[in-house]
């Protein structure tokens, strides 16, 4: 009787096992890339966030986090870069073996060649090293407003700066390694500033052979150690012809670079405002490809959607290309988790990050 219970309790425990595995499998198959992106957490909000990693992050069965550094890290190669409020390495690696635990795959983000600024402030690059700036001519205002006369959003690097990528690919290379990951998100999103007509180096170039050799210098710089690079879509869709308008796609001509980077790079492609096709767009191209939602849970569940069916519905060829999905929160930790968490003020049109991660990813895990 006792060996006859026994072997019960292991064919029910293999059940379960089983299940599980089955149910994770399935949803490898749907959605192999289930990410999350967010800033890096201040130290004092370190652990709520290994907390939030290992608790929700995980019972939604997220598999990829970008976390969104910049230079909110303690750099050993490039002190001067180190901003305030900075991660040590220890913290580092808390956030490293809580994303082993639930294997979860971390994907470091510094923003590269736009998004040097933000406001009326250069960032830590651009205050250590103004002479990398493309556009050194337009100052920095008081008060920042938008639209100005400078058409300023955000500076931006000079990609032919001799100098630069000595810098940037040193602490792409020490963020890799402290959190032992074979990817780098390098943004390139929202580039305004780019082959500026009073830049010494690259005035009346190409603007698309500009940002292409740029993607294509950074690709480069990381396949020697084995990493990929993930980027942004927007600055490879035509503005223009699409409609998209210059925030989600390209007015200064840089679209045209889609054809001209490597093939290998993963596109992250953002719309939060409609559910527009462009993931299918860079498919074609070659590309793998994630659609990233923000705020609108309902809209995220039909990206879902189209995304699933694309799995489904394509090709051999093109199938692989269709990678998942991306919960992008464009705030600190604090402000989110607050949120999510029930201690923020709810949003009056719930349009929230959290909101809509909560309602994406519980219409993710009805699919198992």
């Amino acid at each position: 009787m006792i060996n006859y219970v026994k072997k019960v309790l292991a064919f029910i425990s293999f059940l379960f096992i089983f299940i599980r595995v089955s149910s994770q499998s399935k949803l490898d198959s749907l959605l192999p890339i289930r990410g999350f992106c967010i800033a890096a957490p201040h130290p004092s909000t370190l652990d709520s966030f290994v907390n939030f990693i290992n608790t929700e992050l995980a019972s939604c069965k997220v598999n990829t986090l970008v976390i969104r550094f910049d230079y909110n890290y303690q750099y050993e190669s490039h002190p001067e870069l180190t901003d305030t409020l900075a991660l040590s390495k220890d913290d580092m690696k808390k956030i490293v073996q809580a994303c082993k635990q639930n294997n979860i795959r971390i994907i470091p983000q510094i923003n590269l060649l736009g998004h040097q600024s933000w406001a009326n402030r250069p960032n830590k690059l651009l205050k250590a090293y103004p002479q990398f700036d493309e556009t050194p001519q337009v100052l920095m205002p008081e008060k920042y407003v938008w639209p100005n006369s400078d058409n300023l959003y955000c500076k931006s690097y000079c990609p032919m700066h001799p100098e630069v990528h000595k810098v940037v690919f040193d602490v792409i290379d020490e963020i890799c390694d402290v959190l032992e990951t074979n990817a780098f998100h390098a943004g390139m999103d929202e580039v305004f500033y780019l082959g500026d007509d009073k830049c010494p180096r690259c005035a009346g170039r190409d603007k698309a052979v500009l940002f292409a050799n740029e993607v294509t210098e950074i690709r480069n710089h990381l396949a020697e150690k084995n990493r990929e690079l993930w980027i942004w879509g927007d600055r490879l869709l035509d503005g223009k012809e699409t409609g998209l308008g210059m925030w989600e796609a390209s007015f200064n001509n840089t679209h045209r670079a889609v054809d001209m980077i490597p093939k290998d790079v993963m596109i992250c492609d953002w719309h939060y405002e409609r559910a527009d096709k462009t993931a299918v767009y860079f498919a074609m191209k070659g590309f793998r490809v994630i659609t990233c939602p923000y705020r609108n849970g309902a809209l995220a569940q039909i990206q879902v959607n189209d995304m699933i069916n694309w799995r489904m519905q394509s090709s051999g060829e093109m199938k692989d290309r269709f990678q998942g999905m991306m919960q992008t929160v464009w705030s600190g930790v604090s402000p989110f988790l607050d949120g999510y968490f029930g201690k923020a003020n709810p949003s009056t049109d719930g349009l929230s990050a959290w909101n809509c991660f909560t309602s994406m990813y519980y219409y993710i895990g009805k699919l198992k």
